[in-house]
């Protein structure tokens, strides 16, 4: 027997679709509260040594939370590269303003201290504040023009051209998507403040938190309404063959009213996703009030993960539905790499996944406890 052939080609579609969920996630909880940590730094923090204690909360972390995306963007170039093509193109100028924010923000970082004056520091407070705010957007309307569809199509020989426009992403439910990327992810940087920093600080990012864990669930429960009642969803009308070739037009596939309710509609157990993805917010405002660190903390990481799971089970198994055509749109069983290619990623990621989770939990572990305000004026220990 081949090696590969221990696991079968549907299976590792399957796993790899499993993954790029896992990985999402893993960006979303970990960098999520450095990019909603920065969104509040203005408001959480009035004076250089507040602002100082915000930054040094996320600075010595950043970096390693960022592997997450790195290996997002990776797992697609190989898992799934007709996905890559498609939304790295059609998506450029949007990824390409993701960049930037996320290029400036280590540079702001760095460059903040150097000088002593205070519009000095302040402009690049404003780059921090910025730099948390566009990603934490854009990448909400991103999965909200995945819902309704982008405009690619394929060639017979599976050239791919997209035909959107930047401005064609800002639809308003896009927007609404985004908002609520916004908004999870400004709760989850709150939580992180409050965990990590006292007094003032913490007691703002508490305000600050709550109020948007709320507008979370409030946001969350209206995309919900939307998509069921106002949004045509995608589904394949073809006999689906999970071991075929990674060729869309070789299936047939059609918009209905409420295709993005089927999966929950044959399998019920899954409501528990947006359902949880309604209440965790609200018990994180609760704790955040309550000042219960790691109950807030744990409650707004979940409810992240279960929001971007909600997405991902709404959809399986299409990843990339095309508005154009819904027979070129991309799924778990047409669009992913050939089957020793997804092999030979797995047996990469099972040896260097836990390498990476155990590196990444003996760096908090070590960076465990409050940001000390006075060590900052003293100059110790801290960074930034």
């Amino acid at each position: 027997m081949i090696l590969h052939e221990l696991i079968s080609y549907d299976v590792l579609r399957v796993i790899w679709w499993l993954l790029l969920g896992i990985l999402l996630v893993g960006f979303a909880v970990t960098d999520g509260f450095d990019l909603g940590a920065m969104a509040l730094l203005r408001a959480t923090a009035k004076d250089d040594v507040e602002r100082r204690v915000v930054i040094n909360s996320v600075g010595p972390v950043w970096e390693g939370n960022q592997v997450w995306l790195i290996l997002g963007g990776g797992a697609i170039f190989a898992a799934w590269p007709q996905l890559y093509a498609v939304s790295f193109s059609g998506f450029y100028l949007a990824m390409f303003a993701i960049l930037v924010a996320l290029i400036l923000r280590p540079v702001a970082f760095k460059f903040r201290s150097k000088r002593e004056g205070a519009g000095w520091r302040n402009a690049w407070d404003w780059v921090l504040c910025v730099s948390g705010i566009v990603p934490a957007l854009i990448f909400g309307v991103a999965v909200g023009n995945v819902l309704l569809g982008v405009p690619f199509r394929l060639e017979p020989d599976l050239r791919i051209y997209y035909e959107g426009t930047f401005f064609g992403l800002l639809t308003p439910f896009a927007l609404l998507c985004g908002l609520v990327s916004l908004s999870m992810l400004v709760m989850h940087g709150a939580a992180w403040l409050v965990f990590k920093t006292e007094g003032h600080v913490a007691a703002r990012a508490a305000r600050w938190g709550s109020l948007a864990a709320v507008l979370t669930t409030a946001l969350f429960a209206l995309a919900g309404v939307w998509i069921a009642m106002g949004i045509q969803g995608y589904e394949i009308t073809s006999t689906v063959n999970p071991t075929g070739p990674s060729n869309p037009l070789f299936k047939t596939a059609g918009v209905a009213e409420g295709a993005w309710m089927g999966n929950f509609k044959a399998a019920p157990w899954l409501w528990l996703l947006p359902v949880l993805g309604l209440l965790l917010p609200l018990i994180a405002a609760l704790g955040m009030r309550a000042r219960r660190e790691w109950l807030t903390l744990l409650s707004s990481g979940f409810a992240i993960a279960c929001i971007i799971l909600t997405v991902g089970a709404a959809m399986f198994p299409m990843i990339l539905p095309s508005s154009l055509d819904p027979r070129f749109s991309l799924t778990v069983w047409d669009s992913s790499s050939s089957h020793i290619t997804l092999f030979i990623m797995l047996v990469c990621a099972l040896i260097f996944m836990p390498i990476i989770l155990a590196y990444t939990t003996w760096v908090y572990r070590v960076l465990r406890g409050k940001i000390d305000p006075m060590a900052i004026i003293e100059g110790r220990t801290h960074s930034y």
